[in-house]
């Protein structure tokens, strides 16, 4: 937990992600990432030279069947206020749109509710839980489904919302947040989307594991590359590395 702490708060100062006063929304799904980064942010919130204050938020798809009360119950416990926002998305996309790629038009909905839940209650800053592993396998997925150099990036401003989107655990490995998750009990929500582990993301993420087993760092330098180019806001403030970031920081 100390660990990923410190990777944590060394990934928010490199990339000035808070601000003195910052009310951080959570966007909470109840899987282990998004999970872990509550945990890991409520517990970083003490001694941090910034003071903020933290607001769970989480997008029930509707499909009917996730139970979201453990991750009520977690967050009054760590005194974090949540909120559930029911919708129908899950439903839209699968039963009346019938989409064949229906992840994309997810996420931009679950966006859209999630920007327009926050700024509802006056918050314009949120915290998602796009890990290391996110960022390589988005820069993979870039280059070999649509030929471009590309990432999100640790921080961005969202001028239609005014709302500024911040990755805190982009120094933090999958694996580490799988123990996390495991050794502090955390309250992990089984997904039942239909498209989960069918997409193109799962298909990189399988390729990535499996030359990976030849090429043991190839995560790390894949991602120390991504800070070096650097891509679009991806340069940090403090000097990084020439071998980037080692896998062993991350816990994995």
């Amino acid at each position: 937990m100390q660990k990923l702490m410190g990777l944590v708060r060394r990934c928010m100062e490199d990339y000035d992600m808070v601000q003195e006063g910052d009310r951080i929304a959570v966007g909470v799904s109840g899987g282990k990432d998004s999970l872990g980064l509550l945990a890991l942010l409520a517990g970083i919130q003490p001694y941090y030279p910034k003071h903020y204050t933290l607001e769970a938020f989480t997008i029930d798809l509707g499909f009917g069947d996730m139970d979201f009360g453990p991750v009520t119950d977690y967050c009054a416990s760590i005194g974090v206020p949540h909120t559930l926002i029911s919708t129908q998305i899950g439903p839209l996309i699968f039963d009346v749109r019938k989409e064949t790629s229906p992840c994309s038009m997810c996420a931009k909905m679950r966006r859209g509710a999630l920007n327009e839940a926050i700024t509802g209650k006056g918050i314009h800053k949120i915290a998602l839980g796009h890990h290391m592993d996110d960022a390589v396998e988005t820069f993979y997925l870039s280059l070999f489904y649509e030929g471009r150099i590309s990432c999100f990036e640790p921080v961005t401003y969202l001028d239609r919302t005014g709302v500024t989107q911040i990755r805190p655990l982009l120094y933090v490995g999958e694996r580490a947040l799988i123990h996390l998750a495991d050794r502090t009990a955390l309250p992990v929500v089984h997904n039942t989307c239909p498209a989960d582990k069918h997409t193109r993301r799962q298909e990189v993420k399988e390729l990535i594991a499996q030359l990976s087993r030849q090429y043991p760092d190839l995560k790390s330098k894949t991602f120390g590359a991504i800070q070096r180019y650097p891509l679009t806001k991806w340069g940090v403030q403090r000097p990084v590395s020439s071998r980037g970031l080692h896998l062993n920081e991350t816990g994995d």
